[in-house]
């Protein structure tokens, strides 16, 4: 029997059953940032983003993403979620992107945080890209999680480009 979850004894892909799973409360926290360097920040900041709100749109798009996870991630359960969190803290150059997402169920929401972070992401830069095109998304990784039965998790500090 293969140790690989996702791939059956005959080596094919499957989808977990995690019908006998019991349910409980899970959280993850995802983190990205996308390098946009000092013009760009400086117009976001001063209201002159060509496309508006940068930071609303790229939230409706992360809570949007983390929502349809499982039509994007091919074998990713579907997962009602609880909560979603989207938030931004600029920077000189960049933006740090950090999402939670939380459930009660039978497996991890640690997909749609990720997810979350990376479509915010990447609806920053396409509203911003009249701007530049050398900016890049990157560092997208998960922070935390908690619950199941693997329990708790904590990533250790990164460096970040």
């Amino acid at each position: 029997m293969s140790n690989l979850t996702h791939i059956d004894d005959s080596g094919a892909a499957r989808m977990v059953d995690v019908g006998g799973k019991p349910e409980t409360s899970r959280r993850a926290v995802a983190e990205g940032f996308l390098i946009a360097g000092e013009a760009v920040m400086a117009a976001i900041d001063s209201g002159h983003a060509p496309k508006g709100n940068v930071y609303e749109t790229a939230r409706l798009a992360g809570i949007m993403a983390a929502k349809r996870t499982a039509s994007l991630i091919p074998l990713c359960h579907p997962v009602p979620l609880d909560h979603v969190a989207i938030d931004f803290e600029p920077g000189a150059d960049r933006i740090r992107i950090v999402a939670e997402a939380a459930t009660r169920g039978p497996t991890g929401v640690e997909m749609e945080a990720l997810t979350a972070v990376a479509v915010a992401g990447l609806t920053l830069y396409d509203m911003t890209k009249a701007l530049s095109k050398t900016m890049r998304l990157t560092g997208v990784r998960l922070l935390e999680k908690s619950g199941g039965r693997s329990g708790l998790f904590r990533a250790a500090e990164a460096t970040n480009d």
